[in-house]
Parts: C-alpha cells; sequence; structure tokens
C-alpha cells in the first residue's frame, strides 16, 4: 500500500519563525514539499522564507501572516508558544475549517527547578485546538523533535520516533507519513486525542535530559 502523496500538500508552519516551526520547515522544504511560513508579520515570515529558499535549495517556500498562511494552506503546523496558544487559532477558525490542523505545542512552565507541565482546562494544547477549530481535522504531534537537530544541516538522521494522536485515520496517515518525511524519524500512533496531554508534558522530561547530558534527545519506541 502506498502512504499520501505529500507533494500535492501545500505545509503551513504558523509560527515558522520560531526555531521549531522553522526548524521542520526547513527538513520538508529540503525534502521537496512546498511550505509557506506563517507569522503575526507578513514581512518577518517573507524573511524566514527566503532563507529557507537558500538553505533548503528550494523555491516553494514562501512567507505570509498568518491568515494568509492557514488560507493558502492544505495542512498547518502550529508551533507557537502555549501562551499565544489560544490567541492565534481563534480568529482562524473559518480559514483552517476542514483542514488538518498538527499541533505540536508544549504547555511547559520554567523555574528555578526547571521545566513542569501546566495545566490545560481541556486537557491538552491539542485539546484546546480542537475546542477552537471544531471544524478542523486535529492531530497533536512532533513534540520531541529537537528544534537544533532540525535546523542543523550537517545532521542527517534525527534518529526519533514522532507520537501521532488523533480521531481522524485519513489525517493520522498524512501526519505519519510528514513525520516519515523527515529524516531518520518515524511517524507511530499514539492513541486518540486525549492522549495528547501526557505526550506534551514528556517534553519537559527530554529538556530536563537534555541539560543535564548536554544532549538533543528523542524517543524511540520498540518492538515495531
Amino acid at each position: 500500500m502506498t502512504g499520501p502523496d505529500l507533494r500535492r500538500l501545500t505545509i503551513g508552519v504558523l509560527g515558522g519563525t520560531g526555531p521549531q516551526g522553522r526548524g521542520l520547515a526547513y527538513r520538508w522544504a529540503r525534502g521537496g514539499l512546498p511550505v509557506v511560513i506563517g507569522s503575526r508579520d507578513a514581512r518577518r515570515a517573507e524573511q524566514a522564507a527566503a532563507s529557507l529558499r537558500e538553505r533548503a535549495a528550494s523555491q516553494a517556500v514562501h512567507g505570509l501572516d498568518n491568515a494568509g498562511c492557514a488560507a493558502e494552506s492544505d495542512l498547518v503546523v502550529v508551533a507557537v508558544p502555549f501562551e499565544g496558544h489560544a490567541a492565534l487559532l481563534t480568529p482562524l477558525r473559518t480559514a483552517l475549517a476542514g483542514k488538518i490542523v498538527v499541533d505540536c505545542v508544549n504547555p511547559l512552565g520554567f523555574d528555578n527547578r526547571g521545566p513542569y507541565p501546566q495545566g490545560v482546562p481541556e486537557g491538552s494544547a491539542a485539546q484546546q485546538a480542537q475546542a477552537l477549530l471544531p471544524e478542523s481535522r486535529v492531530i497533536a504531534a512532533f513534540h520531541h523533535v529537537s528544534a537544533v537537530l532540525l535546523e542543523d544541516a550537517t545532521v542527517s538522521s534525527l534518529d526519533t520516533d514522532v507520537l501521532v494522536m488523533g480521531e481522524d485515520r485519513d489525517a493520522i496517515a498524512v501526519v505519519c507519513a510528514l513525520a516519515d518525511a523527515l529524516p531518520g524519524a518515524r511517524g507511530v500512533y499514539g492513541g486518540r486525542l486525549r492522549n495528547a496531554g501526557q505526550v506534551e508534558a514528556l517534553a519537559g522530561n527530554l529538556i530536563a535530559i537534555n541539560r543535564r547530558y548536554h544532549s538533543h534527545a528523542g524517543i524511540r519506541i520498540t518492538g515495531l
């Protein structure tokens, strides 16, 4: 069985000027996929896109403001700090209706003891996204992929699995294929959207590990 043809999709990255979004956009663009960088500032988005066009040797990258990115893309990835999550998504409800929305936001706090998970009334950032975007197909994924490794052109393999959670099987298949498109990564179904909370929180453990061991650790699921 062949997987989804990602080349037919325009991938929007909301928060594409930040490290995580920019890193994912770079890898997908480098793999030949069309990408739109979204930002509150369209000029800043286009500056980031121009850099990616050069670094990824791809002309299929451009930048727009968040509303333009949401409207033009077939699938969007949400890669913004949790503090701006609801404010970003609320006005995009109509533009994102019917589309796959991939939420990779980790609601974490930081104090002098390190990272810790923040409470989210809906249960997780992904569930909050689904509540704000009831007509979208929200999928949770890409929470644990190192932004440093994504942006490092000398890294040929990310050596990580991507847990993918959601309710829509077809959307899950598309997002697993997006994960597989990252070098050395693999998309793995991780359950329904209600399971996203503990996956988001696990990012705090990985940050603590990386600080202690000066690494960029990811996760691997054994036995598959």
